[in-house]
């Protein structure tokens, strides 16, 4: 099982989590996934050492995803200068709730074949699939009549 670490300044990381705890139960998100915040006054080399701290708490995972919340941003950074020293680590910036949810759900069936590239590239799609605009004239549309199809 790959390992996923969400990574925010303050406490975003903990609120998203605690939320997939709510959709997909506690077990199953303590079992794979780990927040690591950025608080005010710390710097990278905090991050750094509680990226290492969740990655062992993870048991060393082979692969770890760090779901970040801004790309550049200290916590960003902290993974990126882990993960250039491992091919095994990939950065996903923007992490929102679909795309938790949706690695969580992946780590459920991961057999290990997956490169981090191909986890990423799910994680950036599950995020887009996620963002979705609806509008008043959405809302108050019509419904559209299946014998019309």
């Amino acid at each position: 099982m790959f390992g996923i670490i969400v990574g925010t300044h303050g406490e975003f990381a903990n609120g998203i989590l605690e939320s997939a705890q709510m959709i997909l139960g506690e077990d199953l998100v303590k079992s794979g996934v780990r927040a690591v915040i950025l608080k005010r006054g710390e710097g990278p080399e905090n991050v750094i050492e509680k990226y290492n701290a969740a990655i062992k708490d993870l048991g060393s995972p082979e692969r770890v995803l760090f779901l970040n919340d801004l790309r550049g941003g200290t916590p960003y950074n902290a993974a990126s200068t882990l993960a250039v020293g491992d091919e095994h680590y990939g950065i996903v910036a923007g992490v929102n709730f679909p795309m938790l949810i949706a690695m969580i759900q992946e780590q459920m069936t991961d057999d290990g074949s997956e490169t981090i590239k191909e986890l990423m590239e799910k994680a950036v799609e599950a995020g887009k699939e996620g963002v979705i605009p609806t509008s008043y004239e959405d809302l108050n549309a019509p419904a559209e009549d299946e014998d019309d199809l």
